[in-house]
């Protein structure tokens, strides 16, 4: 009988279950080879993404190195990530920052939290820990607004009743919105911050008026509203006429409201709704607590990792950075959604799997917020990974390991 013959039957008789990577040897294998291609696009200056001429982003080397260092065989004698950490490190400024010419806060934010996982191993980042963390807190609306002359455009100090208290922007139009205020508030929560902390608590407020539920939200745009899910801002610019009129990138539903009536209402969506979920964690907020459990019951009805849920492919890898790291602030293994449990961090490693090209990078697939930049969304993807690898870790509870 030929033996190639023999060989294949017996192949087809074994049962998949025996052949099949585990999550955590998906996640493993995903994570190396995404580290392999950040390290061939490193260059010269230890920083990535760098364009001579061009303003420089030192957070993609933040979260680059973010995801390097959240490695477990990976630490800061390592030196690709020795470089890339002196890179950011070059870029503080005497404010506090750590910047180059535009986008303080994203920035900074992006760099404290990749300098807060060298702290410990190296001096110098530290150092530059508290007063980076110091100049975000001076950025955000309604703080004492203390802020460089160079930056007034970016912040002021207001009241509560205004749509962007507790807020933190870009700068360029002069208003607030969750992505910045994800970073920001993973910065502080990677610097120590406790939930408690007073800027932690103003930033309660501009989350609740991102989030599409008319009993918590009290700006005009979420009356009735029982969606649950977070939009982008509290205003689609800085200009007077638009203040309180909300924006999603998702555009508008219509949505049978809380008292029966049908309208229409501006959208929640994946990415922002992730990210509103891991800010309610960093404040400490429970599960029982109705923001929470609404948010919660957002992500139950509208689970997938197919898409931005709501949007599409638009800013893709980014839902994914935030989908892994909300769920890995909660920390367990299984999400509820609308059809039965789901184990997030399988579903990751399967769709990471999918989307890894040859070199390691991810296949770019929309080019919206920068995402046909594959060094980019590696490092978006990498993170993501390393947080499912240390939900994995931390669980006495995985399907994999129970009888």
């Amino acid at each position: 009988m030929n033996v190639r013959w023999i060989a294949l039957v017996l192949a087809a008789l074994v049962s998949p279950l025996a052949v099949a990577q585990s999550t955590d040897e998906q996640l493993e294998q995903f994570a190396a080879g995404a580290i392999d291609y950040l390290r061939s696009q490193q260059g010269d200056t230890g920083g990535w993404s760098v364009a001579e001429g061009r303003p420089v982003f030192p957070a993609i080397t933040g979260l680059a190195i973010t995801g390097m260092l959240m490695d477990p065989a990976i630490d800061t004698t390592d030196p690709d990530v020795l470089e890339g950490l002196e890179f950011i490190l070059s870029y503080r400024q005497p404010d506090g920052g750590i910047y180059d010419r535009l986008l303080a806060s994203y920035n900074t934010a992006i760099c404290v939290s990749a300098l807060s996982l060298a702290r410990d191993e190296l001096p110098e980042a530290d150092a530059a820990i508290e007063p980076a963390v110091s100049f975000l807190r001076e950025l955000q609306w309604g703080s004492t607004a203390n802020v460089p002359a160079a930056l007034t455009d970016e912040v002021d100090a207001v009241e509560r009743t205004h749509p962007f208290y507790g807020g933190v922007g870009y700068g360029r139009s002069g208003r607030p919105d969750n992505s910045n205020l994800t970073f920001w508030l993973q910065a502080l929560e990677d610097a120590g911050v406790p939930g408690d902390d007073p800027a932690v608590q103003r930033a309660l407020t501009f989350l609740e008026r991102t989030q599409m539920l008319g009993s918590v939200n009290d700006m005009p745009y979420a009356a009735g509203s029982t969606q649950g899910g977070f939009i982008y801002s509290t205003s689609p610019s800085g200009a007077e006429s638009d203040l309180g009129i909300g924006e999603s990138k998702a555009g508008e539903i219509q949505e049978t409201l809380s008292d029966g009536a049908a309208a229409s209402r501006l959208r929640a969506y994946g990415s922002m709704t992730y990210a509103g979920f891991k800010s309610y964690a960093y404040a400490r907020l429970d599960e029982n607590d109705p923001r929470v459990a609404a948010a919660m019951n957002w992500m139950a009805a509208n689970y997938t990792l197919d898409e931005n849920p709501g949007i599409g492919t638009d800013g893709y890898y980014y839902f994914l950075l935030v989908f892994g790291r909300a769920l890995g602030a909660r920390g367990e293994l299984l999400l509820p959604t609308d059809t039965g449990d789901a184990d997030w961090t399988a579903d990751l490693a399967n769709k990471l799997i999918e989307l890894q090209e040859p070199d390691g990078s991810v296949r770019v697939v929309d080019d919206r917020w920068m995402e046909n930049d594959p060094v980019l969304i590696t490092a978006y993807t990498l993170v993501a990974a390393q947080n499912a690898r240390r939900t994995l870790a931390a669980s006495t509870t995985s399907p994999e390991t129970t009888p």
